[in-house]
């Protein structure tokens, strides 16, 4: 999980919101106590999101549910977890979970977007 920053609280949200007016910001909803959200998020921490131009974030959905709801309300989203969602103008442009989560995909998704 180098590449990632942990999402602590609502000023980081909001901080993330507003970054996405310049790039697009990825989270990744992550529970500690589930073996498919392990897995998968061992399938995104590769070298590959190096090289795109976007910031990276982590949830544990476990400490911080009251951010997870929070994300749900602004992206009006159905939670889910795991769960990767692209954020971009303050919008969701793009969510998958469980084993719809492919770091393929999701790179196709981060290098369509214009900078």
């Amino acid at each position: 999980m180098q590449y990632f920053t942990e999402l602590l609280n609502k000023e980081m949200l909001d901080s993330l919101k507003k970054n996405s007016r310049q790039k697009p910001q990825v989270i990744f909803k992550h529970s500690t106590r589930c073996i498919v959200s392990n897995m998968t998020m061992h399938r995104i921490d590769q070298k590959e999101i190096e090289s795109v131009d976007a910031d990276f974030y982590f949830l544990n959905i476990i400490r911080h549910r009251d951010l997870s709801a929070q994300i749900q309300q602004d992206f009006d989203v159905w939670h889910e977890s795991p769960q990767v969602l692209v954020i971009k103008d303050e919008k969701c442009i793009y969510t998958n979970s469980h084993s719809g989560i492919r770091l393929e995909e999701l790179l196709e998704v981060l290098q369509e977007q214009p900078i």
